[in-house]
């Protein structure tokens, strides 16, 4: 009965569903959100991602994997997706796609990088470019709920105008501190110099291991080892960080 059970929502997860796009929002000059209708979406949790696919004309078909940067909102979901120059799917997602389009989805994926609001212990977030995607979601969950666990933030873009949820973050959270790392170049007066996440900054801008709070990796894959090992070289327990790379 058990496995049956579990069969059954393991089948729905990895079952297609047609999306529609209900609406569109440009985050920069490279990313747009893109905010889908789901029917019968089966909800989803802060960190999961989705799987994308695209069937051209002729029959032939891609697909890619997109982190959720929603909460959870009954069949509504939102992902923000950075075009990549020479892609295959981005750009479409991103430059052509229209409100009223159908793409396919299937998911959501992943059970390792989540964040649950029974959850209480600090959370450190460290994002390296559109890595921000899935820790924008668990922010949004922590805010919808009126969440008090304390959150940190450490958001690292080559420039402020590669910054994604500028003006949301902006605005703040109370008990959300956030502070950006530009490695190419910075705003004027920014008292950093511009460079990649150093442990320093880690040791910061997060928590002190001994507060034993719950790391989340996200970013290009040389960002994510790296950061995530200046994690363990600070104190960090290994298994209190947890990853998420693309690229």
């Amino acid at each position: 009965m058990a496995r049956a059970a579990i069969q059954g929502r393991l089948g729905d997860r990895l079952r297609w569903r047609t999306a529609e796009v209900e609406d569109r929002r440009t985050e920069s000059g490279t990313a747009t959100t893109l905010v889908l209708s789901v029917p019968d979406w089966p909800g989803h949790l802060a960190g999961q991602h989705v799987d994308v696919r695209l069937t051209a004309e002729d029959g032939y078909s891609t697909q890619r994997s997109y982190s959720i940067a929603s909460v959870p909102d009954g069949e509504h979901l939102e992902l923000t997706v950075q075009r990549i120059e020479d892609g295959e799917v981005s750009p479409y997602l991103v430059d052509t796609l229209l409100v009223g389009g159908l793409v396919e989805i299937r998911g959501p994926v992943g059970g390792w990088f989540v964040w649950q609001p029974e959850q209480a212990e600090p959370v450190l977030l460290v994002a390296g470019g559109s890595g921000i995607v899935p820790l924008m979601s668990m922010i949004r969950t922590r805010s919808s709920i009126g969440s008090r666990v304390p959150f940190r933030l450490l958001y690292s873009v080559r420039d402020p105008a590669d910054r994604l949820y500028a003006d949301e973050l902006r605005k703040g959270s109370p008990g959300l501190d956030m502070t950006y790392v530009y490695t190419r170049v910075t705003p004027d007066g920014w008292p950093r110099p511009a460079g990649r996440v150093e442990p320093d900054d880690l040791a910061r801008h997060g928590w002190p291991p001994d507060f034993e709070p719950t790391c989340y990796v996200c970013g290009p894959t040389g960002f994510v080892e790296k950061a995530a090992a200046y994690l363990v070289l600070l104190g960090h327990s290994p298994d209190r960080v947890r990853t998420e790379r693309f690229g």
